[in-house]
C-alpha cells in the first residue's frame, strides 16, 4: 500500500498559513519525509461564491502548485486530486503534464475527472451537458500529443491539423476519478488507476454520483472494475486503486486508533486498493505536519 495526502486547503475562508511559500515548503516537505508516496491539490478554478458559502473550499491551481513542490521534493509523486478535465483545453494540459513531468524526473501522475458544478463549468464557458464527450476527446488528445509528431484530431470545439508539443513525458499515468458505471469503464479501458471518493446518500445527490459509504459499496463496484478490466483483456495488477479508510478515526485526533486503522488498510488492500488516500488537518500548518508525521510513524512505518 502507497499513501497520498492532499493539501489541506479545504475551508473557505483559507486560512492565509497555506497559501504561503513557507507553509507549502514545510507541507510538501514534512509528507515526502514521513513516507507519503503521493501529494494533491484539488481543482477549482472559477468556484461560485454560493458553493463556497455552502461549505466549499478555496483552492490553489494544482498544475503551478505541483510544479512549485516539484522543486523542493525529491520522491514524491505529484498528484492532482483531480483535475476536472473538460475545464481545459486538452492541448493545455497534455503541455503542464509533459513540463512537469520533465522537471520533476516523471514524478507526474494525471489524476481526472469530470467535475459536477454547473455555475463553475458555465464561468469557463464550458457545456456541462457536453463535459463526457469533452472528457473522452482529451483523453484521446493527451495520449496521442504526448507519443506522435504531426498531431491530427478532430474535436467537438476545436481542430489540430498536424501538431507537434514537446517536451515528450515519457509514459504519464492517468487515473480515472468517480463513482459511476462509465468511470469504471473507461478505467478499464484507456486508464492506469482509478479514483472513487467516499460520498454519503446526500452528497452523491448533489454531486450526481452513486453513493459510496461502505466496504461493501466499495467492493461490489471493484467486483464490477474487474469484469470490465478482464472483458478489456487487461491485467488487473496493471491498475492502481486510490481510496482511503475511516477506520481507527481521524489521525489528526487524538483518540487516533493506529491499530483499527492498520486493520482497515489490510480489509481495502484484500480488495485490490493499492493507494490509501490521507485527510490532514486544515486548521494551521502545524497541527497538519504533526499529523503528517504521527502518521508516518503509526501507519506508514509499521505497514
Amino acid at each position: 500500500m502507497k499513501f497520498s495526502v492532499t493539501y489541506p486547503l479545504v475551508t473557505h475562508p483559507y486560512n492565509p498559513e497555506f497559501l504561503s511559500k513557507d507553509g507549502l515548503v514545510r507541507f510538501a516537505t514534512a509528507a515526502e519525509n514521513a513516507g507519503f508516496s503521493g501529494i494533491g491539490f484539488t481543482d477549482h478554478p472559477a468556484p461560485t461564491h454560493r458553493w463556497l458559502e455552502a461549505g466549499g473550499h478555496d483552492a490553489l491551481d494544482p498544475f503551478a502548485a505541483l510544479a512549485f513542490v516539484a522543486a523542493v521534493t525529491d520522491r514524491i509523486r505529484l498528484i492532482p486530486n483531480v483535475v476536472v478535465l473538460p475545464y481545459r483545453n486538452p492541448f493545455l494540459v497534455a503541455k503542464s503534464v509533459a513540463t512537469i513531468a520533465a522537471l520533476s524526473d516523471d514524478r507526474f501522475t494525471l489524476a481526472v475527472g469530470t467535475g459536477y458544478l454547473k455555475g463553475e463549468y458555465k464561468a469557463l464557458g464550458i457545456d456541462i451537458e457536453q463535459r463526457n464527450v469533452i472528457f473522452d476527446e482529451a483523453l484521446d488528445v493527451l495520449r496521442g500529443v504526448w507519443t506522435t509528431d504531426d498531431f491530427t484530431y478532430e474535436g467537438s470545439d476545436f481542430v489540430a491539423l498536424g501538431q507537434t508539443a514537446n517536451p515528450k513525458p515519457g509514459h504519464v499515468p492517468i487515473w480515472i476519478g468517480g463513482n459511476s458505471k462509465l468511470s469504471r469503464r473507461r478505467v478499464a479501458q484507456k486508464a492506469d488507476g482509478w479514483v472513487p471518493f467516499p460520498a454519503p446518500r446526500g452528497m452523491a445527490t448533489t454531486a450526481k454520483t452513486p453513493a459510496l459509504e461502505t466496504v461493501e459499496d466499495l467492493a461490489a463496484m471493484l467486483d464490477d472494475l474487474w469484469q470490465l478490466v478482464d472483458e478489456a483483456g487487461r491485467d488487473r495488477s496493471d491498475l492502481d486503486v486510490s481510496f482511503g479508510t475511516s477506520a481507527g478515526g481521524s489521525p489528526a485526533a487524538d483518540g487516533f486508533n493506529a491499530d483499527a486503522h492498520l486493520s482497515g488498510l489490510d480489509e481495502l488492500a484484500s480488495l485490490g486498493v493499492t493507494w490509501s488516500g490521507v485527510s490532514a488537518p486544515g486548521d494551521s500548518i502545524d497541527h497538519a505536519i504533526e499529523t503528517l508525521e504521527r502518521y508516518g510513524r503509526e501507519v506508514i512505518s509499521v505497514g
